[in-house]
């Protein structure tokens, strides 16, 4: 019998390959209680509602619920669920390589995104993209454009805004693009492993299959005080 091979996805959420807890536990989530004040604005591309992706994004995060370690994660609303497209500044991530260079790191989050949204007031790229699952891993989807031209105009609408809004993270031209079910409050034991790998490797097929092409809104600048909720302050035109 041929032994399981772990995607480095998976393995990322295990408790094998890990010794500190999960990142934002404590600061954006807590184990009991759930979310926590995190203010920020974010640009992203909602999943369309009533859509036949969303109906297949709902069943894949059901199947996520019904894994016996399901209670080791917090999961979003499905109202929230969307695609981040850029990064805009989040009240925990005040440092400079996250911040517009040219404004104080003290600005409070209001002025900050009244400023960002006069920035990007306008802005257009026009040129839309196609995007589609790449896999699944214990925390939601990875995705990116369905064809390398695709992948192209995703990384130059990131180019285009980070260069507007005058600040680029540490991890810019790697950022992977992805659509969140949930947060990890505890790892994985490593025999939970297999089940999750199958789990994972099913979801992703099956929503490729579903709904080959993700159906998303346009991409939006959006404001938000948890990860409850994302409000579209302004959507930018796309071409057709």
């Amino acid at each position: 019998m041929t032994a399981m091979t772990f995607s480095p996805e998976l393995l990322r959420y295990s408790k094998r390959h890990n010794s500190n807890p999960p990142a934002h536990l404590g600061s954006r989530y807590r184990k009991a209680g759930g979310f926590l004040p995190e203010a920020g604005n974010t640009i992203v591309c909602h999943v369309e509602k009533a859509s036949r992706t969303q109906a297949a994004l709902i069943e894949a995060r059901e199947r996520y619920l019904v894994m016996p370690e399901a209670p080791q994660f917090l999961f979003t609303p499905i109202s929230s669920l969307h695609m981040t497209l850029f990064e805009g500044i989040i009240e925990s991530r005040r440092r400079q390589e996250c911040w517009p260079h040219d404004l104080p790191l003290d600005v409070p989050i209001d002025d900050m995104t009244a400023l960002l949204a006069e920035r990007l007031e306008g802005f257009s790229m026009a040129e839309p993209f196609k995007v589609a699952v790449v896999a699944a891993r214990p925390s939601g989807l990875l995705v990116d454009g369905v064809t390398e031209s695709d992948r192209k105009i995703m990384r130059a609408w990131r180019d285009a805004f980070a260069d507007l809004l005058g600040y680029r993270q540490p991890n810019h031209l790697d950022y992977k693009f992805h659509i969140t079910f949930a947060y990890p409050t505890e790892w994985l034991e490593d025999e939970a492993l297999p089940r999750w790998q199958a789990m994972l490797d099913s979801v992703a097929a099956d929503i490729r299959r579903k709904t080959p092409v993700l159906e998303l809104t346009p991409p939006a600048f959006c404001v938000f005080e948890d990860m409850n909720h994302f409000h579209e302050l302004l959507i930018f035109d796309i071409g057709a």
